[in-house]
C-alpha cells in the first residue's frame, strides 16, 4: 500500500531488490592477493535516533528548507543564513557544503515533477553519485557521519534512498597500502528518515532498510572481487554461509549443490558445458526458503553467475574482456533479493538457483560445432562458445 508506511514494504522490497542491487557483505572471504591487504570499510546501520555530535551531516531530499536543516543542527539564527546561502547556491539537484563548525552537506535531487516516467521518481542513482562526490566511503571509516533523508513521502522510498546510499560505501577494497587514520569510537555511517516535518520512527521500516542494505553491500562485493578471488569454489562458499547464517536466525532455509561430473551425469549440459574447462569445476546452487505458515505463491529467483567469462575458444577480444568479472552479477543480485527477503520473513516461498561457472579455455573447452544436451533434452550446436 503506498498510504502511510507500508509496514516492511516487503512486496516492494522483493520486486526492486534484484534490478536495483545489480545496479549496485556480510560474510568475509579471505583475500587471495595476500600483498594487497584488505582495508576498512565503513559500517552503515539506519535508526530513527539523529545523532546531533556527528562530526558530519548530510541533508538529502528533493525539497530542503532551511528551517529543517537548522532545526536538526541546534545552531539557531547563527548559521541560517549560511544554510540559506547554500540551499540558494545550488542550481537545480547537486549539493554544497560548509562548515559550522562540523562538516555540513546537503543533497538537492531532482523535484519529482521534473522526472521523465523512464526514471525512478527519488532519483537513487543522482544520490549515490552525489555522495560519492562527498566521499562518504572515506569520511565514514574516519568519522561520525548522519545521513538525514527527509521527503513527503518517505514511507514509499525506503527501499531505493537504501539501496542508493549502500552503494556509495563498497565493502571491498584490495589498495596496496593502508592510509593512516585517526578513528572515533563513533566512526561509521547512520541514516535516519524524516517526513511531514517529523522523523520517522517506525522500526519496521528501518529494519526494511538495514536488510536490502547489507544485500546491496554484499552484492556489490561480490561483483568487485576479481577472478582470482571469486570463481564457482568461494562463490560456493559464499553462498554457503549464508544460508548458514539465516539458518542459524531460525528461517527455514535449505541449500543443496550439484558440482562438476554430476552435473553432466543429471543432464545438466549446458551448465556443464560452459565451465568444463575452468580450474574450478561448474556449480548448480539451489537455496529454498519456506515461511512459517501458509505461504501466498512460490517465486523463483534464477541468477546467471559467470565469474569470469573468456569467451571460451571463441575469444573475447582485448577490449571485450575486462570488466567480464562482472557477469556474475545477475546471481548477486538474486543471492541478496534472497538473503533480505528471508531476514523479512517474506510470506513467500522463495526457491533461489545460481548457475556458478567460469567460462575458460584449455584442452577440455567446449568448442564450436560441438553438440550439447541440455536438461531439457534439447540438442543444441555451438556456434559461438561466447
Amino acid at each position: 500500500p503506498d498510504s502511510g508506511f507500508p509496514g516492511l514494504c516487503l512486496n516492494r522490497v522483493l520486486h526492486l531488490l534484484p534490478s536495483l542491487i545489480v545496479l549496485a557483505g556480510i560474510h568475509n572471504m579471505a583475500n587471495l592477493n595476500t600483498t594487497a591487504p584488505l582495508t576498512t570499510s565503513a559500517t552503515l546501520s539506519f535508526s530513527p535516533t539523529f545523532n546531533d555530535a556527528a562530526s558530519e551531516y548530510i541533508f538529502v531530499g528533493r525539497s530542503l528548507s532551511a528551517d529543517s536543516i537548522v532545526s536538526k543542527l541546534n545552531c539557531g539564527d547563527a548559521c541560517r543564513d549560511i544554510v540559506e546561502a547554500m540551499l540558494s547556491s545550488i542550481d537545480g539537484p547537486g549539493s554544497a557544503t560548509t562548515f559550522l563548525p562540523a562538516k555540513v552537506s546537503v543533497v538537492l535531487l531532482p523535484a519529482a515533477a521534473n522526472i521523465t516516467r523512464n526514471n525512478h521518481p527519488f532519483s537513487p542513482h543522482k544520490l549515490t553519485e552525489a555522495l560519492c562526490g562527498l566521499n562518504l566511503d572515506t569520511s565514514g571509516i574516519a568519522k561520525s557521519v548522519q545521513i538525514l533523508v527527509l521527503d513527503d513521502e518517505m514511507g514509499r522510498y525506503v527501499v531505493p534512498v537504501a539501496t542508493a546510499i549502500s552503494r556509495a560505501l563498497p565493502l571491498y577494497h584490495s589498495k596496496s597500502s593502508e592510509v593512516s587514520v585517526e578513528v572515533a569510537d563513533d566512526a561509521g555511517v547512520s541514516v535516519s528518515f524524516h517526513q511531514g516535518g517529523a522523523m520517522v520512527t517506525d522500526d519496521e521500516l528501518y529494519r526494511s532498510a538495514t536488510a536490502v542494505s547489507e544485500g546491496v553491500r554484499m552484492a556489490a562485493r561480490l561483483g568487485d572481487m576479481p577472478p582470482a578471488e571469486l570463481n564457482p569454489d568461494t562463490y560456493s562458499a559464499e553462498c554457503r554461509a549464508i544460508a548458514s547464517k539465516l539458518k542459524s536466525d531460525g528461517h527455514n532455509v535449505t541449500i543443496t549443490e550439484t558440482v562438476g561430473d554430476d552435473l553432466k551425469e543429471q543432464g545438466y549440459g549446458g551448465i556443464f558445458g560452459v565451465g568444463q574447462a575452468a580450474a574450478q569445476p561448474p556449480r548448480l546452487v539451489v537455496m529454498s526458503y519456506t515461511p512459517a505458515g501458509e505461504s501466498l505463491e512460490h517465486i523463483a529467483l534464477c541468477g546467471k553467475g559467470v565469474c569470469y567469462d573468456t569467451g571460451g575458444l571463441s575469444l573475447k577480444p582485448k577490449s571485450g574482456m575486462p570488466g567480464m568479472k562482472h557477469d556474475m552479477g545477475g546471481s548477486a543480485g538474486c543471492l541478496a533479493a534472497f538473503q533480505a527477503a528471508v531476514t523479512l520473513k517474506l510470506p513467500r516461498k522463495l526457491t533461489l538457483v545460481l548457475a556458478l561457472v567460469e567460462n575458460s579455455i584449455n584442452q577440455h573447452a567446449l568448442r564450436n560445432d560441438d553438440i550439447i544436451t541440455m536438461k531439457s533434452g534439447r540438442t543444441v550446436e555451438i556456434n559461438n562458445t561466447d
